[in-house]
């Protein structure tokens, strides 16, 4: 069973476990190795963690936290969508994005955003396929990996 929940303080190892297992997956080989140990060693998704605490969703399967999604800014886009490479394929992705776009609507904002590496197939297979469509596609730097990937901006209409 997938069941979509607010995060809570004594798990925030846990979901930083499943953040960085899926970063490894999906954005590691994208990075320069200096900026890849620093985050491996300090776990980024720590304090990212810690400073949105239950405005951060889990998806949980079987009784087991499988991702974690949010809108880190409150505003109509998804920053993060984050599932564990054992549980992909199995609905946690779309359903932490299906919530998150409820939680865009009660905003009051009528489209939802969101922002993927190029070479990250997986995951924007993922948005295309739940009716986002890219607005635009750009080399650009990004501050926490220090380097500049190729980037797309989808969006979809709620």
């Amino acid at each position: 069973m997938l069941v979509i929940r607010t995060a809570m303080p004594h798990e925030l190892e846990a979901l930083a476990q499943i953040g960085l297992s899926a970063w490894r997956k999906g954005i590691k080989p994208l990075v320069p190795e200096p900026v890849t140990a620093k985050i491996e060693h300090g776990n980024a998704f720590v304090p990212f963690l810690r400073e949105l605490g239950p405005r951060v969703l889990v998806a949980e399967i079987d009784g087991e936290p499988a991702g974690i999604g949010a809108c880190e800014h409150a505003d109509d886009t998804i920053s993060d969508i984050w599932v564990a490479p054992a549980f992909e394929g199995r609905g946690a992705g779309s359903a932490l994005v299906a919530a998150l776009e409820a939680q865009i609507a009660e905003r009051g904002h009528t489209e939802a955003r969101i922002h993927v590496a190029a070479a990250n197939e997986r995951a924007l297979r993922l948005y295309q396929n739940l009716g986002y469509r890219q607005l635009w596609k750009k080399i650009t730097f990004d501050p926490i990996l220090e380097t500049d990937l190729e980037k797309i901006g989808l969006s979809k209409s709620l």
